[in-house]
């Protein structure tokens, strides 16, 4: 298999408020936009919003979705300062694990979104 880029595709039902909480509050460059669909550019590769998810008003578990959108930082606390900022609401700020420290919030649909700082001094989950 011959891959030039890894996307992702993300169902959302309140798709106006997903776009724009990706667009205006991750300022996420828009790629492409479509009636159906909003591409989002990232250094690896794209996001794509849909629409015909299913919305939650809560964090959704992982039977609704069994997925996790994480974002690495080089400075966690910096960048959940700035979100912050921007008016995100995080559900934990901190979370220190042996290979490194998240933090977490949620789109308006209630997908898990995780920010994380890598330890690189220490054993990591990648390869």
């Amino acid at each position: 298999m011959n891959v030039d880029e890894f996307g992702l595709i993300l169902f959302v039902e309140r798709f106006q408020k997903c776009v724009s909480f990706y667009q205006n509050l991750l300022q996420l460059p828009v790629r492409r936009s479509q009636d159906m669909l909003v591409c989002f550019d990232l250094s690896i590769g794209y996001l794509m919003v849909e629409k015909d998810g299913v919305a939650q008003t809560r964090e959704k578990t992982r039977g609704e979705n069994p997925a996790v959108l994480r974002f690495d930082v080089e400075d966690l606390s910096k960048e959940v300062h700035n979100l912050k900022k921007r008016g995100i609401h995080f559900l934990q700020e901190r979370c220190v694990f042996e290979w490194g420290t998240i933090a977490v919030f949620l789109d308006p649909d209630g997908n898990r979104i995780e920010l994380g700082e890598i330890r690189t001094t220490s054993a990591s989950y990648r390869t």
